[in-house]
Order: structure tokens, then C-alpha cells, then sequence
């Protein structure tokens, strides 16, 4: 599988000195920051665009997640951004020029217990309502779409059927990030690694720049796609946002052969499970009950998930680990994002995607996009502003993000 790669070009994108000032500055060089980037440069005309990462391009939860890309969520709200981002999925390899392996290899969402099964044909129907390519198969039918799968009665947890999205699928995330570096570095923007940001700076209730470690940035706009360090970058501009920071743990396997051609996941028994392009298993869980910044796997959590893994997939039972990982989630109340302006004049953020993240990119960054161009939402993600903490309008999603992706 691995012959199948792509080469890269010799060139991505510029490592320019930054400017004393811009339009717009962006604090996060991963996924959402620097689509953010090249949607406003391309959508809105606007390249005097700088994106501020603190380490290397892409180096946080874009290096850190499992790929996963659907839009199979219950809610109106959640189907209309995710179904969104989906069509700019399926539009950006040729958009971007770029062969990032986008592969629509489908999803499956596996049923355990009756609850499972009806909560599923709900979603199904919900999805089909939203115009969202969604299907419920009975047991003899996921056999059909992922023939290793054990159906067996005689198992813990036996499948009694899942939810299956065609459209859905997986990319490989480094070459997403370098796709869309290079599309906004060609149109003028700056991106610049090695720049931490260390406070926004507000000066009568404006945000006009942000201080870092390689100085002073003024800013016209300030818009903050920092995933997991959301929190405390808000609260240096007197701003304190309803997220939690907690690990999400997962784990890849030695190269095999093309043996799983679709993506499986159950929230019951705490796994999914799909195969990257060079052949490795790629495998995680829900995220630890527990708050913190840690970027590394756990015994426990392997554990966890190897033991159903092998009992769903049991010609995995001798695959051995090769490394595990630690991503920062940002989670909210409702397991729903926040693209919105704040109560800081022209400070914008992006964040509590929690584990919907990589799947979100391209929608989060168009959206984003059209908030900083216009200082109000798109419509996409009117129903994601802050103020639904105060008016209760919350989107509760913790059934369709159970297990993470």
C-alpha cells in the first residue's frame, strides 16, 4: 500500500519573518487555522493573513487524531455543518491541487443492544430528513460491508445491526495540512511556526494584536483555533469560554496487508477501528474522564481497546502495537462546537470540537472564515455562538460523539 503514496512537491510554502502588523492574525497552525486562512484568501479576498503556531505546522491534534471524516449526527443543527463540511471534503482535492488520499470508504456505526438499535434508526432517519446519506443494516448486511467482522451471537456484545454512512470516510491528515499551507501561502498568507502567542492584547474593548514570543503583532482581527489550549489563550484577553481540556487516547499497529476496507466503530463496547493507507491499523476510544493536557497513551486504555477490538476483529488478535498517542480534546457541555465572535470587539474563536475535530476542517474554516470577513456567523454556524450558554439553545450531541470521530 505504501507505493500508493504521493509525491510531495519540493516546495510547500514560505517561512517568512513576521510582520509589525496584519488584517487578520490567527493563533493555531493546525486544521481549522489554516483553513480559516486559505478561505479567507480565497472566498473573501483577504491575504494580509498572518497564522501563529507555536510549534511546527499541523504539529498538535491535526498529527494527533484518527482521521475520521462523516456527518451522520442526530441534530439539524450538527447534520447542516458537518454535511457541509463533507461537500468541501469531496470538492477540495481538485480545489487545492493536492492529492491528500481522501477516501470515502464509508463508516459504520455498530448496534449492541435494543437502545443502540433504536437510538441508530432514529439517527437514520434524522439523516435521511437532513439529506444525509445514511442506512441502518441488519447484521447479515454489515457482514457484507466488513467480511472480518465477527456477527457471531456468542461474543459479549453481539452486533444486532449499525448504522452505515457510504459518502463517509477518511484522509491522511499531514497532507491536508499541507495542502491547504501551500494554497494560502501562494495567496499571500504568513504562516509562521515557532511563535507562541502569550496574550491577546485588548485595548478598549478591542482586540488590536497579540504579544509572542518573537514580539509584538498587531492585528486588525484576532481569531483563536487553538483546539485544546482554547482556554488559556481566551483568558489573556479577559475572555472565559465554556470548554474543558481532556486527553483522547489511540494507537496504531504494525503495516498489514488491505484487510478492513471500511472504518467500524462502537460507542458500547468503546473502539473503532480502520486502516490507514500504508496498511497500519489505526484504533482509539472515547476520551479519559479526567481534565489535563497529556499527549500519550495508557496501559489501561490500550487494554481497553485492544480487548474489544480483538473480540469485534478476531484475526487482529495477533497485529501488534506499534505506538500509541495522546491528543487535547476541547469539550463542551453539549459536545457541540463554538464558532463565534466574543464579547471582545474583533476577537473571534474556534473551538470545543471535542472529537469531531478532523472531520470538521474544511467546514469549521469556511465558517470561520465567513465570521471574521463579515463580524457576523454563516448560517452554518449561527446555531454554534456562544450565547446558546446563556439562552440554553444547547445542541447535545454526546450520542453521536460517544466515541470520539
Amino acid at each position: 500500500m505504501a507505493d500508493l503514496l504521493p509525491e510531495h512537491p519540493e516546495f510547500l510554502w514560505h517561512s517568512p519573518e513576521p510582520r509589525s502588523g496584519y488584517d487578520v492574525v490567527i493563533v493555531g497552525g493546525g486544521g481549522h487555522g489554516l483553513a480559516a486562512a486559505y478561505y479567507l484568501a480565497s472566498r473573501h479576498g483577504i491575504t494580509n493573513v498572518a497564522v501563529l503556531e507555536r510549534g511546527w505546522l499541523a504539529g498538535g491534534n491535526m498529527a494527533r487524531n484518527t482521521t475520521i471524516i462523516r456527518s451522520n449526527y442526530l441534530w439539524d443543527e450538527s447534520a447542516m455543518i458537518y454535511e457541509a463540511s463533507l461537500k468541501l471534503w469531496e470538492q477540495l482535492p481538485e480545489e487545492l491541487e493536492y492529492d491528500f488520499l481522501f477516501s470515502q470508504r464509508g463508516v459504520l456505526n455498530l448496534d449492541h443492544t435494543l437502545g443502540d438499535v433504536r437510538g441508530s434508526v432514529r439517527r437514520v432517519n434524522a439523516n435521511k430528513l437532513n439529506g444525509v446519506d445514511a442506512e441502518w443494516l441488519d447484521p447479515k448486511q454489515v457482514k457484507e460491508v466488513v467480511p472480518i467482522l465477527n456477527i457471531s451471537e456468542n461474543i459479549r456484545y453481539p452486533v444486532l445491526g449499525g448504522t452505515y454512512q457510504p459518502r463517509a470516510g477518511i484522509a491522511k491528515h499531514d497532507h491536508v495540512a499541507w495542502a491547504l499551507a501551500r494554497k494560502a501561502d501562494e495567496m499571500g498568507v504568513h504562516i509562521i511556526q515557532n511563535c507562541e502567542v502569550t496574550g491577546v492584547i485588548v485595548e478598549n474593548g478591542r482586540a488590536v494584536g497579540v504579544e509572542t514570543t518573537r514580539g509584538r503583532i498587531n492585528a486588525g482581527k484576532v481569531a483563536l483555533a487553538a483546539a485544546g489550549h482554547s482556554t488559556e489563550v481566551s483568558e489573556t484577553a479577559g475572555v472565559r469560554l465554556p470548554v474543558q481540556s481532556r486527553p483522547l487516547q489511540a494507537l496504531v499497529s504494525e503495516l498489514f496487508e488491505p484487510v478492513h476496507p471500511a472504518v467500524v466503530m462502537s460507542n458500547h463496547v468503546h473502539v473503532y477501528v480502520s486502516q490507514a493507507h500504508k496498511g497500519e491499523l489505526v484504533m482509539g476510544a472515547g476520551v479519559d474522564q479526567y481534565n489535563g493536557y497529556g499527549q500519550r497513551g495508557a496501559f489501561h486504555v490500550v487494554e481497553d481497546q485492544l480487548a474489544a477490538a480483538v473480540e469485534l476483529f478476531p484475526i487482529f488478535s495477533r497485529a501488534r502495537v506499534l505506538r500509541t498517542w495522546g491528543g487535547i480534546v476541547d469539550v463542551t457541555a453539549d459536545a457541540s462546537p463554538i464558532i463565534s465572535k466574543t464579547e471582545v470587539d474583533q476577537l473571534y474563536v474556534n473551538c470545543g470540537w471535542g472529537t469531531g475535530g478532523f472531520k470538521a476542517t474544511p467546514g469549521a474554516g469556511f465558517a470561520l472564515a465567513h465570521t471574521i470577513a463579515n463580524d457576523e456567523p454563516h448560517e452554518i454556524n449561527t446555531p454554534f455562538t456562544l450565547d446558546r450558554f446563556e439562552t440554553g439553545h444547547l445542541i447535545d450531541e454526546h450520542g453521536a460523539a460517544g466515541v470520539a470521530h
